[in-house]
């Protein structure tokens, strides 16, 4: 996945937002109130969603999934309806319908030489395919050559693919963050669930992790550059205000919203100079999992891991392997568990989060009504 969520959803939403039409109307003045303590929780309680990405890309990412959500603390997943191993996973989801699974829109094939194509057909879609014929392999592409209403019939053809599966998804996410790459895409996204009645996955409250996540990785790209010099400050991130208006606009047509966004697990690696055991990947990511989980800040978060259970055949895939293997360790592992007691963190799901938003939106008329 060589775009970060996080780095596209600041880079891209925070420089086009206010060419984004409203999508439901005119928004209410945002409080200072977390959406969490919005939806019901106590005022500074740290609520979490540990979210596994890329179900059905592999057999490996859904055996990695699997034991993940059974064995581990993960509790929720998204599926990459293109992929050729959501069959198999779907199959999983009708066994455990309890799961918390939603889609992880896809508008790109990454890896060389295990591609997939989109599920509205190239014809339909010459802007969302390469010469290959499989969805391009960048973002970068995807913007370039995708229309707004290629992007949106894709969307609907990834959601139609699950009902027709008989998998109705807790929520919407974005494979590499595609879906934050354009403003016209962005409002797609948003209107599909909107229209849907499916939560999307958009952090627009205090964004404190997300936006210290964004200015280590600015300062590292100057680093990279040679512009960086000791003492420099990091340039001030603009658009708070336009996302937390959007994530008011999406909480007004009563669907959740997050306070905050952890997306830097794929980037935790080892030493080249250190051999990726199981051993060394466990202690790497326990290690800085623990040390996410203390970092939370009140509201709603949702942390963001590929746990993968690498067979001989990952390789070919892609190399991305040892630290998908170390975030399935991590939630296997016990510190991981006991960080989060420590910690009094609250687990919740995408489901819960739609439940608590009914509910005050079922409760609100009651409330006007007494007063």
């Amino acid at each position: 996945m060589p775009y970060s969520t996080h780095h596209l959803l600041l880079c891209f939403l925070l420089s086009f937002l206010l060419l984004i039409p409203a999508v439901i109307g005119l928004a209410q003045k945002p409080t200072n109130r977390t959406y969490a303590e919005k939806l019901g929780w106590k005022k500074g309680d740290r609520v979490l969603i540990l979210h596994i990405d890329d179900a059905g890309m592999s057999y490996d990412s859904n055996i990695g999934t699997i034991k993940a959500l059974e064995e581990g603390v993960a509790n929720s997943v998204s599926v990459m309806m293109p992929c050729p191993w959501v069959p198999d996973f779907v199959k999983y989801l009708k066994k455990n319908p309890q799961t918390d699974a939603g889609l992880h829109l896809t508008l790109t094939s990454e890896w060389q030489n295990y591609r997939w194509g989109p599920l509205t057909g190239q014809q339909a879609a010459p802007g969302l395919v390469d010469a290959e014929g499989a969805l391009w392999p960048s973002v970068n592409e995807v913007t370039r050559h995708a229309s707004p209403d290629e992007v949106e019939a894709e969307i609907r053809a990834q959601l139609a693919r699950a009902r027709r599966m008989g998998f109705e998804p807790t929520h919407l996410d974005s494979h590499m963050g595609t879906l934050f790459a354009h403003p016209q895409f962005t409002e797609r996204y948003l209107r599909v669930g909107i229209q849907e009645r499916i939560p999307v996955m958009l952090p627009a409250g205090h964004n404190t992790l997300l936006i210290r996540e964004m200015e280590e990785e600015t300062k590292e790209r100057l680093v990279r550059e040679g512009k960086w010099k000791p003492g420099m400050t990091i340039p001030t991130l603009a658009g708070g205000t336009e996302i937390k208006q959007l994530g008011q606009q999406v909480w007004d047509a009563g669907l959740p919203v997050l306070d905050d966004l952890h997306n830097t697990s794929y980037g935790w690696n080892l030493p080249a100079n250190v051999p990726p055991t199981d051993e060394n990947l466990r202690a790497l990511k326990v290690k800085n999992y623990v040390a996410a989980i203390k970092s939370l800040k009140p509201g709603v978060t949702m942390m963001i891991m590929h746990c993968t259970d690498p067979t001989e055949v990952f390789p070919h895939i892609s190399t991305s392997g040892p630290t998908r293997k170390g975030d399935l360790l991590a939630m296997l592992d016990p510190a991981v568990r006991q960080a989060l007691r420590d910690e009094k963190i609250i687990l919740t799901t995408w489901r819960e989060l739609k439940e608590r938003r009914t509910k005050v939106a079922t409760q609100a008329p009651m409330q006007k009504a007494k007063n």
